[in-house]
């Protein structure tokens, strides 16, 4: 792995172990991502497309989080469940994730339609649903 610290947003995966094992480091943290067994991998972490839906999971109970603090709502707790199916949107071509999204807490029905819209303008689900360029470069 590269010896020198990383600036926070910025994200290093570094091959680790054959075939699959993956040392992710970012400012602060690291963690192992891989494929289960059953693709080869050894299981040691997370899967790439489970790190990306833990990443729409997180950015969504946040934002709720924050909406809620700000407002002022009796917002308890927010539990996000999350799958990935391939080639099931809507046009029968793109992915679909599907989110679900279990609130509690002593809220009102608008309370609760007005944190499901919320629910879909947290930054990550803005990218993912938006259009997306990925520049890559060999360096």
């Amino acid at each position: 792995m590269s010896s020198c610290k990383l600036k926070p947003g910025v994200v290093q995966v570094e091959e680790k172990e054959a075939p699959f094992t993956n040392q992710v480091t970012t400012a602060q943290h690291q963690w192992l991502a891989d494929e289960p067994e059953d693709l080869g991998g050894a299981d040691k972490g997370p899967a790439p497309m489970e790190m990306v839906l833990a990443g729409l999971g997180a950015c969504t109970t946040m934002t709720l989080r924050m909406y809620a603090k700000h407002k002022d709502w009796p917002l308890d707790k927010v539990t996000v469940t999350l799958t990935h199916a391939k080639g099931k949107a809507s046009d029968g071509k793109s992915d679909k994730f599907i989110r679900h999204i279990s609130i509690e807490g002593d809220l009102s029905d608008e309370q609760r339609d007005r944190l499901l819209e919320i629910a879909n303008k947290c930054p990550v689900h803005k990218t993912l649903s938006g259009a997306l360029e990925i520049d890559s470069k060999l360096l």
